[in-house]
């Protein structure tokens, strides 16, 4: 059995499963309930000046018969006293010394009012602080949350101000709503951040009720926009995450949130350069129990790759992660269908018809039978025909050993322009 254990910047928890700030870790019953669930650790949810929250609050995106693909919700911070936090804080944190508890923060970007709550929260015994540079709603009408997020030069001085009074690790929690979150990542290291989280909620509208003309959800006939999170939202918080950890003037450690449902969700985050993973929806969906799947099944992975510790998956992909003007132009695969297992649905030949290469065709073989066979001269390998087939393993793509050396966008670029170079020479000489 590997050794699931995380360090992250200093943080230590028995494995990487932590619960985001959010409804799950309101109140000390909550976050305790999830350790003796086996979660590693838990971020408890944001305090600040307590807020007055509203009634409806939550929607969710159902998609072809999944419930909960999207989430999305326009609660804030926490709407209880701060002693009352910091008293379950410390009775949860003395039950349970050896699991992860960091506590969300979140107030005016103001020195003396970082310094106050720093100092209020690492006295009751916390492991780590996160800052809150992320909610998009409500908060960030007052000037908190992804307002602050969004602008570089706040990112930095409220992490200093942080850093100024804190004597833990202070992790910043990066917004999504930002063209490039990079740059606000390295703000954060310019502040003294000593790891960063991502990805916070997207700005987001759930839906329309086109009976009534209400936003979904809505308070008494009226919406507003809110933070969307759940599996939907898994690809661009992986990309995110990626971008920061290929970064080297990010270099810190990173606890990946974003979609992350399964122990797979978790393994792909970690190998994108996540230490650990916050997860968030999943158990609102399904409970505190979840955990027990995900560390069972990550164990099993650690084992069948052979792996000592789940420290070793970090970052190992982050270099197959590049630009597209790094990607090899001689590189090829075509599709291959296997017609014993192919059902005939023709979903396959209708996309590639009527929305890609036209390169599938409709055939009758001498018994009079129809099969569909791909014309691989003019196949371009985009792999929409395997994406819509509903049968696993009727399509697949095959690599083509080409005789054309490796040749990048970029390579080819360089070469021209040192072709026109060597043109240009040759005509001054004459």
């Amino acid at each position: 059995m590997a050794d699931l254990r995380i360090n992250l910047a200093g943080i230590t928890s028995p494995n990487p499963f932590w619960l985001a700030s959010a409804p799950p870790t309101n109140t000390g019953y909550q976050v305790q309930r999830a350790f003796e669930a086996g979660w590693g650790g838990a971020v408890w949810k944001t305090l600040g000046d307590p807020i007055i929250n509203t009634s409806s609050r939550f929607a969710a995106v159902h998609f072809n018969g999944q419930r909960v693909a999207g989430f999305n919700n326009i609660e804030l911070i926490t709407d209880r006293p701060l002693e009352v936090n910091l008293q379950e804080i410390y009775e949860t944190k003395k039950r349970f010394p050896h699991h992860a508890l960091v506590v969300s923060l979140m107030v005016e970007p103001k020195r003396e009012k970082w310094h106050e709550i720093v100092k209020k929260v690492e006295a009751v015994g916390v492991d780590g602080l996160e800052l809150n540079f992320g909610c998009p709603h409500g908060m960030a009408e007052r000037g908190m949350g992804s307002a602050s997020g969004q602008q570089p030069d706040l990112v930095e001085a409220q992490t200093m101000w942080a850093k100024e009074a804190a004597k833990t690790p202070v992790i910043v929690k990066l917004t999504p709503n930002i063209t490039d979150i990079t740059s606000t990542a390295k703000a954060a290291v310019r502040g003294g951040a000593d790891a960063i989280s991502l990805i916070n909620t997207i700005n987001s509208l759930a839906g329309v009720d086109i009976d009534t003309w209400n936003t979904i959800p809505h308070v008494g006939g009226k919406g507003s926009h809110g933070g969307y999170c759940g599996p939907a939202v898994k690809p661009i918080a992986l990309h995110m995450v990626a971008d920061c950890a290929r970064n080297s003037e990010v270099g810190i450690p990173i606890s990946g949130i974003g979609g992350i449902s399964n122990w797979r969700d978790a393994v792909e985050f970690m190998l994108m350069g996540a230490t650990g993973v916050q997860v968030c929806t999943a158990a609102m969906h399904h409970g505190f129990r979840i955990v027990e799947d995900m560390i069972d099944g990550l164990n099993n992975y650690l084992d069948e790759k052979g792996l000592a510790s789940v420290m070793d998956l970090i970052g190992k992909s982050v270099p197959r992660y590049s630009d597209w003007g790094n990607l090899d132009l001689n590189y090829a695969i075509v599709a291959k269908i296997d017609n014993d297992t192919c059902i005939n649905c023709n979903k396959c030949h209708i996309a590639c018809e009527d929305t890609s290469h036209q390169c599938i065709d409709m055939l009758t073989s001498d018994t009079g039978e129809s099969y569909l066979q791909v014309r691989e001269e003019d196949c371009v390998g985009c792999n929409l025909c395997a994406i819509v087939c509903p049968v696993e393993g009727a399509i697949t793509m095959v690599e083509v050993v080409g005789t054309e050396p490796s040749l990048t966008w970029n390579e080819r670029q360089e070469a021209i322009a040192k072709l026109g170079e060597g043109n240009s020479n040759k005509k001054e000489a004459v």
